[in-house]
């Protein structure tokens, strides 16, 4: 069978744990066979992110920069126990982080919906559409230990040698913690901008929920300048598709999602959207039934699946016993950077591929062939379990080109 051929490389990210087993069996049933796959190759797992200093996923990030698409593996953000199960040399930070300050953009995250798998909200009949600011905030923080009595205070030096200004943080009389966030008026915009776009392109209402009234600088900001973005330039576009955007404190926001039939974007800044995301998908039937896209204004596409590692799993696997590992969002990450590549390059050829894929994995589903994570919560009456291995080769049997 001849292949598909791309023109132009993607940037593929490796990742880890059973993700890492995932990824390999998609490339070798799903991709290779059909797509002469051309990709420069990060190796994201957690040893070489150690071995090189966290370096590679600096590399990484540029070369999406460089490229314009890229499919990620999960990938582990180490905490103390995961320090000490690698002998790493530090926590190093998250690399989705590190990727997004990079890159700058917003965070696309959709759920996967097939006949079968119910939404665990009785009200939702649409898809919920988590849009998420992925620059700054908690992600990007300073912070520190604080050891005893003393002040903590937030400085502003002005590069021109203008006045300095102080803002006390706390008065501390005891031992506690600290921490500085931070965001750019530039990247707000362009968090924005993509998704009143993003909203308008799809012709859904979309919401933006925040805290301005505890947060009444930081947050108040995020709420004017996407109130001065949608005034400026989206209004009228607004009122002609007869589409409606909408701002709410968070804590609304999360009340009123759960009472809404779902058909909406929900805009929400980088901590907010990364828990909301997971309570979507998760809510829509599981943590693997998600898509990912971070979308960068500066014309960057990075794709990858919303859920982590999988770890339990690994270490059944690494027992030598079989995993029912849910490998469908991983796949939705590769059939997007595939669709992106071509759409960019004009390969109609690659972008019929990618949707083959997608259409393959949704009626592999739907004949009743899924994991076991999908199979306790199917209505499904012919749902049967299969392995990690046995349902990415029944997804296979299902592509033509």
């Amino acid at each position: 069978m001849t292949r598909i051929e791309m023109k132009t490389p993607l940037v593929e990210m490796d990742g880890d744990e059973m993700t890492r087993i995932i990824w390999r069996l998609i490339k070798d049933e799903l991709i290779c066979p059909f797509v002469d796959l051309k990709a420069e190759y990060y190796d994201l797992g957690l040893e070489n992110r150690d071995a090189t200093d966290d370096q590679v996923t600096v590399e990484a990030a540029e070369a999406t920069k460089r490229l314009g698409v890229a499919v990620k593996c999960a990938t582990i953000t180490p905490n103390a126990a995961r320090v000490e199960e690698y002998g790493l040399k530090q926590m190093w930070k998250s690399p989705n982080g590190t990727i997004r300050a990079i890159l700058d953009g917003t965070v696309f995250r959709a759920p996967i919906v097939v006949k079968g798998i119910d939404p665990y909200v009785r009200t939702w009949t649409k898809p919920i559409t988590l849009a998420r600011h992925a620059y700054g905030d908690v992600y990007k923080n300073a912070e520190m230990r604080i050891p005893g009595a003393g002040t903590v205070e937030l400085v502003y030096t002005p590069a021109d040698g203008g006045e300095e200004q102080r803002v006390l943080v706390h008065e501390y009389q005891d031992a506690g913690v600290a921490q500085g966030m931070h965001n750019l008026d530039a990247s707000i915009e362009g968090f924005a901008r993509a998704s009143l776009s993003y909203a308008l392109d799809t012709k859904q209402d979309i919401w933006f929920a925040c805290k301005d009234t505890i947060s009444k600088t930081y947050d108040h900001r995020f709420k004017d300048i996407f109130e001065e973005v949608y005034e400026s330039e989206f209004r009228a576009q607004f009122e002609e598709a007869g589409i409606e955007y909408f701002y709410t404190l968070i804590d609304d926001a999360v009340a009123r999602v759960m009472r809404s039939e779902g058909g909406f974007i929900w805009a929400c800044k980088n901590y907010d959207g990364d828990v909301m995301s997971d309570m979507v998908s998760s809510a829509f039937g599981s943590l693997a039934m998600m898509t990912s896209v971070l979308v960068s204004p500066h014309g960057y596409w990075e794709y990858e699946a919303a859920h982590g590692t999988v770890q339990r799993h690994y270490y059944k696997h690494l027992e030598g016993q079989k995993t029912s590992t849910n490998s469908v969002a991983t796949i939705f990450a590769w059939s997007g950077a595939l669709r992106k590549r071509g759409e960019l390059d004009g390969l109609d050829e690659l972008v019929a591929f990618a949707d083959k894929l997608e259409q393959a994995t949704v009626e592999t589903i739907e004949a009743g062939e899924m994991t076991g994570d999908l199979v306790a919560i199917t209505s499904n009456p012919n749902a049967r379990k299969l392995d990690t291995e046995d349902f990415i080769k029944a997804v296979a049997s299902r592509i033509s080109l």
